[in-house]
């Protein structure tokens, strides 16, 4: 069964209050990485997958796209999104993307935040999103990056020069994961770069474009609390069409 530790009330309270759901997309250190992936949604046909508060799904009506499905196995996430969203031509579901069905060739974009490696068979759900594309629809999404999710739970030292030194933990074997992120026992899934890329090349997208995110020098003179996340990468960027 799919843990749906955003309906956990502790996670939820501790989650809410972290800088990206406070102040949406601005607060989302990787958004303008994102998006200089994403297509033109003028006129698209958009699926958000992992929808949570919603921000992703108001974005790209406010930049034209037709229409958005924003979809979320967290009832509270849903709750929140379409209490924060005045808009007939955005519709928040519940959904879990371990059984997710999508009807065929009804989306021109496909768009995932932070949602993937919560995931048990992710060659499901990519060959269910290459189905639910029109034909030259894209696939824009994030994940924990792998090294990141390996090391996750390893205890970090400092070097000689004071760099922080992160030990992957096991990064070849692949499957269930557990970390502690405001509450204990947070399931998610480890699959390799590697591993990741392969599923969509066999699922028949072609990659377009990729990113190891790290924040830049002018995120970490504002945010200077980022300069961490350049020790190792901590979100993989990932573009890819049919």
């Amino acid at each position: 069964m799919t843990q749906n530790i955003y309906d956990n009330p502790d996670f939820f309270a501790g989650y809410a209050g972290i800088p990206r759901q406070v102040l949406g997309l601005d607060g989302a250190p990787e958004w303008p990485a994102i998006c200089a992936m994403l297509p033109d949604v003028t006129g698209q046909r958009v699926l958000d997958l992992g929808c949570g508060f919603g921000w992703a799904s108001r974005w790209f009506r406010e930049h034209g796209a037709a229409s958005v499905l924003g979809l979320d196995l967290s009832q509270n996430m849903i709750e929140r999104a379409r209490n924060t969203t005045v808009d007939p031509a955005i519709t928040y579901q519940i959904a879990d993307l371990n059984t997710l069905a999508l009807p065929e060739a009804a989306f021109d974009l496909v768009y995932s935040s932070l949602a993937f490696h919560y995931v048990a068979d992710f060659g499901r759900l990519i060959a269910s999103i290459r189905k639910s594309l029109a034909p030259g629809g894209r696939l824009v999404f994030t994940i924990e990056h792998p090294v990141f999710m390996a090391s996750a739970q390893a205890a970090w030292t400092k070097d000689e020069a004071g760099h922080t030194v992160w030990p992957v933990s096991a990064y070849a074997e692949e499957g269930e994961r557990r970390t502690d992120w405001f509450v204990s026992g947070v399931l998610k899934y480890h699959r390799t770069l590697a591993t990741t890329i392969n599923t969509l090349l066999n699922a028949g997208f072609q990659i377009r474009q990729m990113d190891e995110f790290a924040p830049t020098a002018a995120q970490i003179e504002q945010q200077p609390q980022l300069a961490i996340e350049r020790e190792r990468p901590m979100i993989l960027i990932v573009s890819a069409a049919i």
